[in-house]
């Protein structure tokens, strides 16, 4: 590759110590292989913590030993949309179980509903979101819920649970204005991935111009969504760099800024430090 085409690796935007990536999947295959790797570059690229998510008890049980040795990984645990046929009273024993002996579980999540792949029928998603909204609020915990082409249904779960203006975290936004601020107005924290940094994604651009720096935290969901320039290659922590990178260059505002600030808010969210 000429060497004015070289693209640059996260390391090179020197960022301060400060970031969170605040979603990844660290123990799916793609990425528990090389973690020592992996996390080492996360750090030179300036990244305090990272947020694991664990998609299910069996996977926190299988894999949580891979980050005995980093302690600056916290978790989340939760049944995804796509696993909702699984969510029974024993499931939801087992995962208040590990919320309440596990310190490293700061939220419960990724829950949701997810319309696009449709790996369950809609009302066991609705269902098994619900009671795990409800587990989280009766444990006090944070949640980070997984919404996709169903955002109608969610603010309906949402709703009869009564969880405006509880801890809650938009996983993976992808929306525009509109969607941005009725999560806003309750009372909730945006999350903002990579795919930020495709140029086709202009209603999240406008989105991100209009949500209050205070109100958003930055994520990759590696091995997933991989921002530019690494587009199609696998996505890692440090990767969130260039999510940052772009969110500044809408607000035209410092990079280290937005990189500092989404970490504080981040931290405040989890209860980290």
């Amino acid at each position: 590759m000429p060497a004015s085409k070289k693209r640059p690796t996260p390391e090179s935007l020197s960022l301060p110590l400060g970031g969170i990536d605040t979603h990844a999947h660290l123990d799916l295959p793609e990425l528990q292989n090389d973690i020592r790797e992996t996390l080492a570059t996360a750090h030179e690229t300036g990244l305090a913590y990272i947020g694991n998510v664990f998609l299910g008890p069996r996977s926190y049980t299988e894999n949580r030993t891979l980050f005995d040795l980093y302690p600056n990984i916290f978790f989340i645990l939760g049944m995804h949309p796509h696993n909702a046929q699984a969510v029974d009273e024993a499931c939801l024993a087992r995962i208040q179980n590990v919320l309440e002996h596990d310190e490293r579980i700061k939220a419960l999540g990724e829950i949701g509903l997810d319309y696009f792949r449709d790996h369950a029928p809609h009302n066991v998603q609705q269902k098994a979101f619900q009671a795990q909204l409800e587990l989280a609020k009766d444990l006090d915990r944070p949640v980070v819920i997984h919404s996709r082409a169903a955002e109608e249904d969610t603010f309906a779960v949402l709703d009869q649970v009564g969880f405006d203006h509880r801890p809650l975290l938009w996983h993976c936004f992808g929306g525009g204005q509109e969607l941005a601020a009725e999560i806003l107005r309750r009372g909730w924290m945006i999350s903002i991935p990579g795919t930020v940094t495709f140029s086709k994604a202009k209603d999240l651009h406008q989105a991100v111009q209009s949500i209050p720096l205070s109100r958003m935290v930055l994520e990759t969901d590696c091995p997933f969504l991989t921002p530019e320039p690494y587009r199609s290659k696998r996505n890692e922590p440090a990767m969130v760099a260039f999510t940052a990178r772009k969110v500044a260059a809408l607000r035209d505002e410092d990079i280290s800024q937005v990189w500092l600030q989404a970490g504080r808010n981040a931290q405040e969210f989890f209860g980290l430090g």
